[in-house]
């Protein structure tokens, strides 16, 4: 906290804590399951709160600012759970205005033949953005991606940071800074 004044570190708790509401789904609510197909008690889906326009414009605005504090214009994301975080960073207030993209997993074999979609430059730095940073090993597939078509991925920003996963360290070791809306030391959904 010792960077942002106490009313700015209010405001973000309480934007985190909205987010993590809104996007909490438990076992009781509906059937879920882990990856491989086992039943979990909670999980977040943030596309429910991200595709309302009650807090999309605030989460971009949010984004935004801590990306222009590092001189960040461009960002990109890759899977569902980033492209409205994209969308909302595009869409925010930016001299420069920000440039987003979204990555295939494979280059369209036709048109363009793209890896990435939009208007962002291999000559600016980029951060990718997702919704929630568990393991890295997702994240790691799309900096991978970046890198191979030429892009300079510089860091990771995140709605949500599992602490109790090795996600952070993953992303730190490939090079990048990691920054977090908020970070969750919690397994059980409470």
């Amino acid at each position: 906290m010792s960077d942002l004044s106490s009313s700015t570190y209010n405001g973000l708790v309480d934007l985190g804590r909205r987010l993590y509401d809104e996007a909490l789904v438990r076992s009781d609510q509906e059937d879920i399951t882990d990856p491989r197909g086992q039943p979990i008690g909670w999980l977040l889906d943030t596309r429910m709160p991200m595709l309302s326009g009650h807090i999309m414009p605030e989460v971009g605005r949010v984004l935004g600012e801590r990306l222009a504090a590092r001189g960040i214009h461009q960002s990109v994301g890759l899977g569902f759970g980033s492209y409205a975080l994209v969308s909302s960073v595009v869409a925010a207030t930016s001299n420069p205005p920000f440039m987003g993209g979204f990555i295939r997993e494979n280059r369209k074999p036709h048109g363009r033949k793209r890896l990435v979609e939009g208007p962002v430059s291999r000559d600016e730095p980029v951060v990718l953005l997702d919704d929630i940073l568990n393991s890295g090993r997702s994240a790691l597939k799309a900096v991978e991606l970046l890198r191979q078509d030429g892009f300079n991925v510089v860091g990771l920003m995140c709605l949500f940071h599992f602490t109790w996963s090795g996600g952070r360290a993953r992303m730190e070791s490939s090079g990048l800074w990691v920054d977090s809306l908020l970070d969750l030391n919690l397994r059980d959904g409470e």
